[in-house]
């Protein structure tokens, strides 16, 4: 039933910018923690950033101030801005929700990050 939908991801060069967003839908979206992951070709996934329901914010290092998440609570929409982005960078984008009752996991199916150099 919850469902989260992302969407922003696309082609940029180098030092560049984009804005990912991820629509939730089926749950309360105030009652879900928020984060946002990515996977890269022959990689694992790993966290980029989380948001918690009060808005706390934490990232993972290799973003080194240059990504910022926020939520929108009134239009089920967390965001993710990527600025100064790198060829590094270039993955496939997901949105992650835990509610924060049930501790269940819900993903979004992610949206394709390309950084050319």
């Amino acid at each position: 039933q919850v469902q989260l939908v992302e969407s922003g991801g696309g082609l940029v060069q180098a030092g560049g910018s984009l804005r990912l967003s991820c629509v939730a839908s089926g749950t309360t979206f105030s009652s879900l923690i928020m984060g946002w992951y990515r996977q890269a070709p022959g990689k694992q996934r790993e966290l980029v950033a989380t948001i918690a329901r009060g808005g706390n914010t934490n990232y993972a290092d290799f973003v080194k101030g240059r990504f910022a998440v926020s939520r929108d609570n009134a239009k089920n929409t967390v965001y993710l801005q990527m600025n100064s982005l790198n060829p590094e960078d270039t993955a496939v984008y997901y949105c992650r929700g835990t509610h924060f009752i049930s501790r269940m996991d819900y993903w979004g199916k992610g949206t394709l990050v390309t950084v050319s150099s």
